[in-house]
């Protein structure tokens, strides 16, 4: 009866462990996420100020600057677009 008691307790120890290793795992991807967002929301954050600056410069140069850090920020969120 007592090896039965036993057998029992390392099965549940087992179960234990897979469950904690798998909401780790659940956590990490969660994390990973929500730090793409993160990136994703600056860059169009990003995006948008570039515009905006695109939009009331007079000088050549910084528009090409400018449109230069546009092509850039949309190739970015182009690529994590196709990531997802």
């Amino acid at each position: 009866m007592a090896r039965g008691w036993e057998s029992k307790s390392v099965e549940e120890q087992m179960e234990a462990a897979e469950d904690r290793a798998t909401q780790a795992r659940t956590q990490k991807l969660n994390e990973l996420d929500i730090a793409a967002q993160k990136e994703r929301e600056s860059l169009e954050l990003s995006r948008t100020r570039v515009m905006t600056d695109l939009a009331s410069a007079s000088n050549p140069r910084y528009r090409e600057i400018l449109q230069k850090s546009l092509d850039f920020l949309n190739e970015k969120l182009a690529s994590k677009a196709a990531a997802s």
